[in-house]
């Protein structure tokens, strides 16, 4: 019971004191957490800066740590326990972020729908962060692509082709 009562108590105490998610123009954010996906999970580390009451541009980065490996025909060949290599793993985008922290009217929930530019793939994604105080709080991204650049079908091409889906700390960095 003791438990529960410390838990509810730190929930209350971090919504009554949680602050504004996105300021607008000068703000800065740094989110780094889990990325999960098909055939591999990894981290993401994402950075948005906003230019705007309700727009801001980012960069965002993911390494996919573990991955399963590859025994079977595919296309013509013929492999055993491949695993992928560095360019498999990688991925790095541009991206632009409509932030609906204003439009939605609550001040620690930042809703960002936004599109970005990748090295595999041009894509979109869907995120939320909520602050709990003026520097720490969490942020959780869903992400797809919508037109890839390469056709090939390579053994690891899925990887950074597919559906993620992202949870992890953010930090306020202004």
């Amino acid at each position: 019971m003791k438990k529960i009562i410390t838990v509810l108590f730190l929930v209350s105490i971090g919504i009554t004191n949680a602050q504004q998610a996105f300021k607008g123009n000068g703000d800065a954010k740094i989110n780094i957490g889990a990325n999960i996906q098909d055939g591999g999970s990894g981290i993401q580390a994402s950075a948005d800066f906003g230019l705007g009451e309700n727009f801001s541009y980012g960069f965002v980065a993911t390494y996919l740590l573990g991955v399963d490996e590859f025994s079977g025909i595919y296309g013509t060949n013929t492999y055993a326990n491949l695993k992928p290599e560095f360019q498999d793993r990688f991925d790095a985008k541009f991206r632009v972020n409509a932030n609906l922290c204003s439009v939605i009217g609550v001040d620690q929930l930042d809703i960002y729908p936004g599109l970005s530019l990748g090295l595999r793939n041009f894509g979109g994604h869907l995120g939320g962060r909520y602050f709990f105080t003026d520097g720490f709080g969490v942020f959780t991204e869903f992400g797809f692509p919508i037109a890839k650049y390469n056709n090939d079908k390579d053994v690891f091409d899925h990887l950074n082709n597919q559906v993620t889906f992202s949870l992890g700390a953010s930090f306020n960095l202004d």
